[in-house]
C-alpha cells in the first residue's frame, strides 16, 4: 500500500518543479526583453544607448597626442639653417609583447637592429609597465620593416627630429634640441618657447592588438611653433668658417673665432668658431666644441683697445692727432715692471703711437689722464656690459672699478690687461668708431614688427673720425697689420698680441692673436672681430695670425654685399651703388 502511494506523489512533485523552473525562465527572459525595450524602444532608449555606446567607446576608443611642428630658424634671406623633418618612433607594450614567441622575439630585435639578449633585458626592465621606446626617429622606410611583422604589443607614433642643413659652419650659433625635439643649447635654447609648437589630441579606434584602426574627432589641433629669422647672411657665415678654419688649421692653434657686425644696423651677420662640430651627429663630440666663443669667452683684448685709450686723450683737449710724444729710450720704468717697446721709436706723435703699437707711448697717455676717465669712457662703448644679445650664458666681460689706481695698473688697462671682453663687445666697440661716435644695440634676431632702435650718441663724431684716421695708418706697409688690407678699399683696424694667463701668472710663450677693424674707412659697411687662440708655429703676433682672416673675409665680403671700391670716380660710385640696389631687389 505504501509503496503505491509513493509513486502517486513524485509525478505531482516533478510536474511542480518543472513549473516553476519553466516559470523562472519565462521570467527571465520576459526582463531581458523588457530592458532591452527600456535601451532601444521606450523614452529611456536615448540614454541607454549613450550608456552602451560610451561602454563600447571606453574599450575601443583612445585619445593619442598629436606630435606639434617645431618652428624653423632661417637666415636674414630665407636659407634654412634648421627644420624639422617627421619621423617615426616605435614602443611597445612590455606586458602584451612579453607573450610573443621567442622566434617573434628574435625577428623583432633583427628588424630593430638590437641583440635579440638586449631586447629581452629591456623587456625584464620594464615587465611592471605598459610603455617603453624600442628606437626613437625612425624612417618610415625603417619603421614600416619592424611594423610588418605584425608582433602584439609593438606601436609607432609620429615624432620631429631636428635636421640642420649647415651643419658645423653655424653649430655652435644655433646649438642643437634633445630626442624630444626641445632645444638644449645655443638659439634653440634661447628661442625654445617661441619655436616649440602645441601637441593636439586627436581620437582613434584601436583593434584588439592595440593597432589603430580609424581615426576619429581631433578633439585639439597642433599648433605648430613660430619661425625663427636670424640676422646671419650665411654667405658671410660660410666665408668667415672657411676662412677661420684655415688659419687655425695652419698656425697650429687651439681655437678660434670671428665676429662681423653691420655697422647701418648693429645685425650680426657672421658668428663663426673653430673647433666645430656636426649637429646632425653628436656622438663623440666634445663639450668644448659646442661653446660659441664669440659671446661666452672672456678675454683680455690687448693692444685693440690702444685706439681707444688714444680717443679718451682726444677728448681731455689737450691732445690732437699730431700731438708729440717722446718714447726716449724704447722703455719705461714702473714700480714692479719695465714695459718695452719692439725698437726706440723716439719723438713720435699720437698717430704714430697706435700705427707702431707702442706700448711706452700708450703708458705715458694713461699716467697723464684721470684714471677713471677711461674705464668711463670703456664702460660708455660698451664694455663690461652684456650686449644683451640672448644668448645663454653670454659674457658680461670684467671692467675694474677702483679707488684708487696703481700706476702699473692704470698701464695695462690702456693697452688692454686687466680687463676681459667677449668678441661682440670688442666688435660693438669698433662699430661705434665706425659710425662717427654712435652706438647701435647687437642683434642676432631679425623681427619684421621691430621698430629700430635709436642710435645713442656716446662719442663725438669728429673724434671717433680722428681716430679712424689713426687706425688706417695701421693698415699701411708701415703699420702693424698690413696684412689686414684689402685692394681697393680702405680699412680701419688694429692688432693685438696678448699674453695668455698660465698657472704661474702670464706665460712668455701662449698668445692670443686678435685683429679688430672695418671696412670700407670712408663709408664704414662692416666691423670685425678675428681672435686666434694659442697658435703653436712660429708665428703669433695679431698682425701675422688675426689680420690676415679679416682681409680674406672682407674682401670676399665686398664682393657679395656689392660695395663699391674707395677708387670708383663719383660717378662709377652711383653707378655700382644703383646696380647694388638693383641686385637687392631682383
Amino acid at each position: 500500500m505504501g509503496a503505491v502511494r509513493k509513486e502517486q506523489v513524485q509525478p505531482g512533485i516533478a510536474r511542480w518543479r518543472f513549473a516553476l523552473v519553466a516559470a523562472l525562465l519565462c521570467l527571465l527572459a520576459l526582463a531581458l526583453v523588457l530592458h532591452l525595450a527600456r535601451l532601444q524602444v521606450l523614452p529611456e532608449a536615448e540614454r541607454g544607448y549613450r550608456f552602451l555606446q560610451d561602454q563600447g567607446r571606453a574599450r575601443t576608443i583612445r585619445t593619442e597626442e598629436i606630435a606639434a611642428y617645431r618652428g624653423s630658424i632661417v637666415d636674414r634671406n630665407g636659407e634654412l639653417l634648421a627644420v624639422s623633418t617627421p619621423v617615426h618612433s616605435l614602443w611597445a607594450n612590455p606586458q602584451l609583447l612579453r607573450e610573443a614567441s621567442a622566434d617573434e622575439l628574435r625577428r623583432l630585435a633583427t628588424a630593430l637592429e638590437m641583440k635579440p639578449g638586449a631586447l629581452a633585458k629591456r623587456l625584464d626592465k620594464y615587465r611592471n609597465k605598459e610603455f617603453m621606446y624600442l628606437r626613437r626617429h625612425l624612417s618610415p622606410e625603417q619603421a614600416g620593416k619592424v611594423l610588418s611583422l605584425d608582433t602584439a604589443g609593438v606601436y609607432s607614433k609620429k615624432e620631429y627630429r631636428r635636421f640642420y642643413p649647415a651643419g658645423e659652419v653655424v653649430a655652435q650659433l644655433l646649438g642643437f634640441t634633445d630626442i624630444d625635439d626641445r632645444g638644449q643649447e645655443g638659439l634653440e635654447l634661447a628661442y625654445n618657447d617661441w619655436l616649440s609648437g602645441q601637441p593636439g589630441a586627436q581620437q582613434v579606434v584601436k583593434d584588439l592588438k592595440g593597432r589603430t584602426v580609424q581615426d576619429l574627432a581631433t578633439k585639439r589641433e597642433a599648433r605648430p611653433g613660430r619661425d625663427l629669422r636670424l640676422s646671419i647672411d650665411m654667405r658671410l657665415q660660410y666665408l668667415a668658417y672657411r676662412e677661420l678654419k684655415r688659419a687655425v688649421s695652419e698656425n697650429g692653434a687651439a681655437s678660434g673665432f670671428m665676429v662681423i657686425l653691420d655697422t647701418h644696423s648693429g645685425d650680426v651677420l657672421a658668428m663663426a668658431n673653430q673647433p666645430s662640430f656636426n649637429p646632425n651627429n653628436r656622438r663623440g663630440v666634445k663639450v668644448a666644441a659646442m661653446r660659441n666663443r664669440a659671446l661666452i669667452d672672456q678675454f683680455e683684448p690687448g693692444s685693440t683697445v690702444k685706439p681707444l685709450t688714444a680717443l679718451a686723450a682726444l677728448e681731455t683737449g689737450r691732445y690732437q692727432p699730431h700731438t708729440p710724444i717722446d718714447t726716449s729710450p724704447g722703455y719705461i720704468r714702473l714700480p714692479g715692471k719695465t714695459l718695452v717697446d719692439h725698437r726706440n721709436y723716439g719723438k713720435i706723435d699720437l698717430t704714430k703711437v697706435i700705427t707702431k703699437s707702442s706700448q711706452v707711448g700708450i703708458t705715458k697717455i694713461a699716467l697723464d689722464l684721470e684714471p677713471n676717465s677711461l674705464r668711463e669712457l670703456f664702460y660708455r662703448l660698451g664694455l663690461g656690459e652684456s650686449v644683451g644679445s640672448g644668448f645663454p650664458g653670454e659674457a658680461a666681460g670684467i671692467l675694474p672699478s677702483r679707488g684708487r689706481w696703481h700706476p702699473i695698473e692704470r698701464a695695462n688697462f690702456a693697452f688692454g690687461y686687466g680687463l676681459t671682453v667677449n668678441g661682440v663687445q670688442l666688435a660693438q666697440a669698433y662699430s661705434v668708431l665706425a659710425n662717427a661716435g654712435l652706438k647701435r644695440p647687437v642683434s642676432l634676431v631679425l623681427s619684421g614688427d621691430k621698430v629700430a632702435a635709436e642710435p645713442e650718441r656716446v662719442v663725438e663724431g669728429p673724434l671717433a673720425r680722428q681716430v679712424t684716421a689713426m687706425l688706417e695708418t695701421v693698415i699701411s706697409k708701415q703699420g702693424t697689420g698690413s696684412r689686414a688690407a684689402v685692394e681697393g678699399y680702405r680699412v680701419a683696424g688694429k692688432t693685438g698680441t696678448v699674453h695668455k694667463v698660465g698657472s704661474d701668472g702670464y706665460a712668455d710663450n701662449r698668445y692670443r692673436s686678435v685683429f679688430a677693424g672695418f671696412i670700407p674707412a670712408d663709408r664704414p659697411r662692416l666691423a670685425a672681430v678675428v681672435v686666434i687662440d694659442d697658435p703653436s708655429r712660429a708665428k703669433y703676433y695679431g698682425g701675422e695670425v688675426a689680420a690676415p682672416v679679416f682681409g680674406s673675409v672682407m674682401a670676399g665680403a665686398m664682393r657679395l654685399l656689392q660695395v663699391p671700391p674707395a677708387e670708383l670716380q663719383p660717378a662709377e660710385r652711383q653707378l655700382a651703388a644703383q646696380l647694388s640696389e638693383r641686385g637687392k631687389k631682383s
